[in-house]
Parts: structure tokens; sequence; C-alpha cells
């Protein structure tokens, strides 16, 4: 244990490092002009982002969370409608339908893909039931197709939360762009982060397009005229800025978090370790590299031991979280979540991983596996 190589879970200081250049002239870009809210590096970037995308519109707004309640709200979900979501995420996607004064209500979740399992939408549905909120788990597609199906049959909206997925595709097509509106979220450990908070509305409807854009900033359909109810959710130009930079190498960054996650295969294929396993009709971009072990607590105390960094997403499913504890769930109701819950472990996955340390981490984790 003399020679270990440290492999901390996340760091952004190499990917500031190789940027730094090109956003030290972007920030300076913005500082010049003086034009700091809604100006023409947010314009640029929607456009910029939109055509990456492969939607025809991008909408700017503060951050994920509200990328998913506006697109949610311009939906038609509101007060007393239940939209039926997974309980395998980050607790804001199930927030954003909370906010609107909807109620979120977990369906179980596939055992292989951790994404929201289409068989069980069917039995949550009630004569409440107003929308589904797919989310692409860890940066792996929803099995959309059967949900697109359930919804067309229903008479739902359906929001696709790729707040994880920038660029994934599912069946060929970009996630986002399937049900014709999905969030984004800029959070700075994303595939596509920024250097604080931001999200965005990617949306093929351009009416839709331009109610958001009136939710987003007031409500106004001209300065100081507020036509509707909206909110304050705009992004910055100085993080448009700086997205638009980091953009250009969107492309190059998932393909070499493909690359890392395919030695990971390789590496620990035949160990005693539940691995991530990309569907037929994904093309999913590694925003997380999840195994499965049954002895979690001491597997990660052995990869930190080892200089290996680690985190849980998520340790404790949103069906279960003080938070929602007036719908009434209970340890029990979701069994495969909550399995899931108690073994996932996250091992590093970024573009600026080095060779080196990648094999530190096959290493670490064969021999931790055992633990």
């Amino acid at each position: 244990m003399t020679d270990i190589i440290q492999v901390p879970f996340n760091d952004l200081k190499p990917k500031i490092a190789a940027h730094r250049t090109a956003i030290d002239r972007s920030i300076a870009r913005v500082l010049d002009r003086g034009w700091f809210i809604l100006g023409p590096e947010v314009d640029a970037f929607e456009k910029e982002l939109a055509a990456a995308m492969g939607t025809k519109d991008a909408v700017a707004v503060a951050n994920g969370t509200d990328a998913l309640i506006l697109a949610l709200e311009v939906k038609g979900i509101g007060p007393g409608d239940e939209v039926i979501t997974s309980p395998m995420s980050a607790a804001f996607s199930a927030l954003a339908i909370s906010r609107l004064g909807a109620t979120p209500v977990f369906g179980e979740i596939d055992p292989v893909t951790m994404n929201l399992d289409p068989e069980s939408i069917e039995s949550k549905i009630t004569k409440h039931t107003r929308g589904l909120l797919p989310i692409h788990l860890y940066g792996h597609p929803a099995d959309l197709d059967p949900i697109m199906e359930i919804a067309r049959r229903h008479h739902l909206v359906v929001v696709e939360d790729a707040c994880q997925a920038h660029g994934a595709r599912y069946k060929g097509h970009p996630v986002g762009t399937i049900a014709g509106i999905a969030g984004l979220s800029f959070y700075p450990t994303k595939n596509l982060g920024g250097f604080g908070d931001g999200g965005a509305i990617l949306v093929d409807d351009p009416a839709l397009g331009a109610k958001l854009r009136q939710l987003r900033n007031g409500g106004q359909s001209e300065k100081y005229k507020h036509d509707i109810l909206g909110t304050n959710s705009r992004l910055d130009d100085i993080q448009a800025a700086i997205l638009r930079e980091l953009l250009t190498t969107l492309d190059a960054e998932t393909t070499r978090r493909r690359e890392i996650a395919q030695r990971y295969f390789e590496a620990f294929r035949g160990l005693p370790l539940g691995l991530p396993v990309e569907q037929s009709y994904a093309r999913a971009v590694y925003h997380l590299f999840v195994v499965r072990h049954p002895r979690r607590a001491a597997f990660m105390a052995a990869l930190s031991a080892r200089g290996v960094g680690t985190l849980i997403h998520y340790p404790l499913a949103l069906h279960l979280q003080r938070a929602y504890e007036s719908l009434g769930g209970r340890p029990g109701d979701l069994p495969v979540v909550e399995q899931a819950a108690s073994e996932i472990v996250s091992l590093p996955i970024y573009p600026e991983l080095t060779d080196t340390q990648i094999g530190a981490v096959i290493a670490a984790v064969k021999e931790a596996v055992h633990a």
C-alpha cells in the first residue's frame, strides 16, 4: 500500500485548466459588453445547444429543477394532478412536480437499467393522473416507446428528465426529442456542467418555446407588461458564455466516458459485482458508472483505503424520503428500488481521468470486491 494512486470521485480542476484560456476570454467578452441577463450569449447558447441536442429550440433557465418545473407547467400540470415518475433519482425531479401543486406517484424501476419500469406505470394510473416524468438515470435512456404508448392510450403528457443524459440516444434519436420536451441541468458535475447552476428546456414546439421564455421572465410579454404569472429563472450571460465553450468538447468527452466505461466492463467481467448493462435501444453517455455490491460499506471502505473515491447515487429511494411521508410510502412498497438503493456504488468516470488512474480504479476494484 505504499504507492497508492489517488483517484478522486470527481475532479473539475483538469477540466477548468484545459478550457481556462477560452473561458477567460468568454467571461471578458461579457464583462466588456456589460450585458449580463438574457443577452446575446444566452441567445447564442440556446441556438447552439438546440443544434447539439437535435431539437428545434432550447430555452435557458436558472437550473435543472426550474427546467423541469417550467416544462411540466407549460404542458398543463398543476394542482391536483398526479405525475408518475421514478423513485430512483435525486429528489429534485419529484420536487419539480410538487412545486406545481401536483403529486409525484412513484413507480417501480427496471432491475437492470434502474430506470422507471414501463410495466409498473399502468397500475399507478388513477383518474387524477395527468403526466409521466421518465428519468434518463445515470445517462442511460429510459425505455421510451412503451412509456409513450401508455401516454397515448391514457392521454397523458410526457416530459423527459434528461438532466443526466446530455447527448444520449434512444433508438438513434437524441433523448429529449422523443416526448418533444425535456429538462437539462448544467450543474458543475454534469456531462455538460457550468461553473454554477444552470438549466435548459429542450422543446420542439415553437409556441411552447415562446411560452417558456415568457414564463422564465416573470410572465412578461414586453418589459413591465406581465400578461401571465411567471417566475424569475434566467441563465446568466456569463454562465451561457462558459457553457458555449464547454459545449464544443461535449462530443469528445462523451466518447472518452464511453471508452472508460468499456475498459471497466472488460476488466470487471466475471467479478462478483453487478455491472450496468447498456440496452440494445440505448447509447448511454455514462454520467455515472454505477455498480452493485451486496456488502457495499466494506466494498467502499476497501476502495477508499486504496485511494479510490466513491459516492452513492442515491441511498434512499424517494418514496421513503421524509419530505414525502405524507404520501404513505413504506419499506417494502417498491422492493426492486429498495434493494438497488442498498447496493449501488458510483465509481469514478469523467473524461479527465488518466489511463494510470483508470488502471488504479480497476486494480482497486478487483481487490476490494472480495472485502
